[in-house]
């Protein structure tokens, strides 16, 4: 097989001109300017990537919480390291950073905080944390089963309304914080009622729809041949959407657990 290499080309070149007629000034400039090294192409991103550095970034965030979990980290301290989380995801997300410092940074200091929540709860409500780890990972299945089977196709009109749906969620969560320092409770949709419930709901499906658009994603960059580096941005998306259900699914379960 013909190496594409210029400097291997050259050479043959050179030996079969030998003897033969001299290369016009055209010819020589050519091969002048002919570049000596070629940097190697990107190797395209593969769903084994994606699951390798779903395993680091997920993996890194439960270490943390774990940690936190043991060493009883107090809940400011846990607040806190939520903020530093929370900035380093918008960074992540808005500049759709493949850097791994950056995003395991985000699963350290989110993890900790993740740990240090779930701890708090599993102190009032004995068991509710596998409860919650379960039901997250029902979900997750749920929706590969859905994604596979291509039972809800995703469509820019389907990306929209997510989009739209996230952001008014969102939106009401801010007014409940704000309404909730002149009235306890808020305007109730992080209570434990008919409408948190329904809030509630809605709060796992969306993250649902998030996972489904992160595993829509990936297929297309896989198909599109998206460089290697992607699977970092494509695992941090898995982590984030996966974080969302089980924050959601632990407070929905705390509504119906008794305290010990």
């Amino acid at each position: 097989m013909e190496s594409k290499n210029p400097i291997f080309s050259r050479q043959r070149q050179a030996g079969r001109s030998w003897g033969g007629p001299t290369p016009s000034p055209e010819q020589l400039q050519g091969m002048y300017d002919a570049p000596a090294y070629a940097p190697p192409a990107q190797r395209p991103m593969t769903i084994d990537d994606v699951v390798v550095r779903g395993f680091m970034t997920l993996g890194t965030l439960v270490v943390a919480g774990a940690a936190a979990w043991v060493l009883n980290v107090p809940l400011g301290i846990a607040i806190a390291c939520a903020l530093v989380g929370v900035v380093l995801a918008l960074i992540a997300s808005f500049k759709q950073s493949t850097n791994p410092a950056l995003i395991l940074g985000y699963a350290v200091f989110y993890g900790v905080f993740v740990g240090a929540l779930s701890h708090t709860y599993e102190m009032f409500f004995n068991g509710i944390v596998l409860q919650a780890v379960l039901g997250t990972a029902f979900a997750f299945g749920a929706v590969l089963a859905v994604h596979s089977l291509k039972i809800i196709r995703v469509t820019p009109k389907l990306v929209r309304f997510v989009s739209a749906a996230a952001i008014a969620a969102l939106g009401l969560m801010l007014v409940n914080l704000i309404v909730g320092f002149f009235n306890d409770g808020g305007i109730g949709i992080r209570t434990d009622s008919p409408l948190g419930w329904v809030f509630s709901i809605a709060m796992i499906l969306l993250g649902c729809f998030f996972l489904l658009l992160d595993f829509d994603s990936i297929e297309q960059a896989i198909r599109m041949g998206a460089p290697e580096k992607f699977a970092w941005q494509a695992a941090f998306g898995l982590t984030l959407s996966l974080v969302w259900i089980y924050l959601e699914v632990l407070r929905f379960v705390s509504y119906f657990s008794s305290s010990d």
